[in-house]
């Protein structure tokens, strides 16, 4: 018999992890233009501190997919127009400026890291957000 969520402790973190052909690139892109905090460096395999409880980790796998398709990482912030400014800095290519969804209601951008991955830096306007 299955426990019910009752006695179960909550998840303490969150990682997801991706797969890349170039861990040194990745490395140097979310170190150096994105900033983030090196949490723990397992040689093959770099992860990321992005938020409290959250990080994102890279393996670096010869089987990475050249261009991967479907996954969006999305980074939250009230800081959008401040993280296009430090891109368009860095010299990263913007796939979509700061623009207001209403259908969503967010304000985002959409840019690639060098493996291909679409990442998303968005702030909620929704004040359903959180719940």
């Amino acid at each position: 018999m299955m426990p019910t969520t009752a006695f179960l402790q909550p998840f303490t973190d969150t990682i997801t992890f991706l797969y890349t052909r170039d861990l040194a690139s990745t490395a140097r892109f979310y170190e150096d233009v994105l900033g983030f905090q090196l949490a723990l460096d397992q040689g093959s395999c770099r992860i990321y501190r992005i938020g409290a409880n959250g990080f994102v980790g890279f393996c670096e796998r010869a089987s990475a997919q050249d261009k991967p398709e479907g996954v969006i990482i999305t980074f939250v912030t009230d800081e959008v127009d401040a993280w296009a400014d430090r891109l368009k800095a860095e010299a990263v290519p913007l796939e979509k400026p700061p623009t207001l969804n209403e259908e969503y209601g967010i304000y985002h951008i959409f840019f690639r890291d060098p493996n291909g991955y679409l990442l998303e830096i968005q702030r909620f306007v929704d004040p359903a957000w959180r719940g």
